[in-house]
């Protein structure tokens, strides 16, 4: 059994990852502050013995003896994150530089939740760990994307000056039960309104692409980083390859849920990425072959009856 720290731990990507922490059995603290995240993700693990919830905020110190710590505490949709910008990149940041203190301190191994908006909008095509990215730096979602490279530049810091055990992953557009109908993200947006018969939102042209993940894979993905040989550090590109137009994306969820509502489209917004794919042979190659299993449609379906559920 491990004791391992989840910042973030009730939070959409959180929870998945606490309760199958918990399914392998190892001890789980969840760490959150409920800006984004909530109680109700993690009620169903409540009462395991072997699962503790932490109220707490990461821009501030925590002590605490585990063997792993994987940080994911950040608002990760362009509505929680751009709501109060100052405080998304002392998150990124100054929880980045408490969590690695505590890391260096009880020579815990640390996972940083990255993510492919470190890539900006990207001037390669799919996009590998090798890409520096091409990124507004005062722009409105710069304190999300900065903030993100920030921290994954204190992670190398924490490895190469303090031999810190550090794993670097980025993740790509994740979709799955948990997510919060008003998070703003495109699946749930989408799936929400066609769901109660409103027009769906689609920004600019609707050309722009995404590459879409189901959370189960991406949580594989992660515990294997973790797992993964001692020497590699990532970062790692934990995403889906299938790319999909907005358009394409919002067929799929009117066919998928029978919904008459039609298709409204609204100004681009400022550093919206044009397209988005992950190149993933480092991750196939790395972590035991992984790939991820669950493609869009199957995906959707399990999403669609959780917000049926929900909303």
């Amino acid at each position: 059994m491990k004791r391992i720290l989840v910042t973030g731990g009730a939070g959409f990507v959180g929870s998945h990852l606490c309760e199958r922490l918990l399914n392998e059995g190892n001890e789980v603290i969840c760490l959150d502050n409920y800006f984004t995240g909530s109680k109700r993700n993690i009620e169903h693990l409540m009462d395991h013995h072997f699962f503790e919830l932490v109220r707490h905020d990461v821009t501030n110190p925590y002590m605490i003896e585990v063997d792993e710590i994987y940080n994911l505490a950040c608002p990760a949709s362009p509505v929680h994150y751009q709501y109060n910008p100052i405080k998304t990149i002392k998150t990124s940041v100054m929880g980045a530089i408490n969590m690695l203190g505590l890391a260096k301190r009880v020579k815990a191994k640390i996972l940083q939740a990255s993510t492919s908006e470190v890539y900006g909008d990207p001037k390669v095509h799919p996009q590998p760990e090798s890409y520096w990215g091409h990124v507004n730096p005062i722009g409105s979602r710069s304190c999300y994307d900065e903030g993100k490279r920030c921290a994954e530049t204190l992670f190398m810091d924490y490895k190469n000056q303090n031999d810190v055990d550090i794993k670097i992953v980025r993740i790509f557009n994740t979709y799955g039960p948990r997510m919060n109908p008003q998070d703003g993200r495109v699946v749930s947006n989408f799936i929400v309104q066609a769901l109660r018969g409103e027009d769906i939102t689609v920004f600019g042209d609707g050309t722009q692409t995404r590459s879409f993940q189901y959370v189960d894979d991406l949580i594989e993905g992660m515990i294997r980083m973790m797992n993964s040989e001692q020497g590699f550090w990532g970062p790692v590109n934990i995403g889906n390859p299938g790319e999909f137009t907005m358009v394409e994306l919002a067929k799929k969820i009117l066919q998928l849920t029978n919904s008459k509502s039609k298709l409204v489209f609204q100004p681009l917004p400022q550093d919206d990425p044009m397209q988005r794919r992950p190149d993933i042979s480092l991750a196939k190659e790395k972590l035991g072959g992984w790939t991820p299993k669950i493609q869009l449609e199957e995906g959707l379906l399990k999403t669609i009856e959780y917000f049926e559920k929900v909303i």
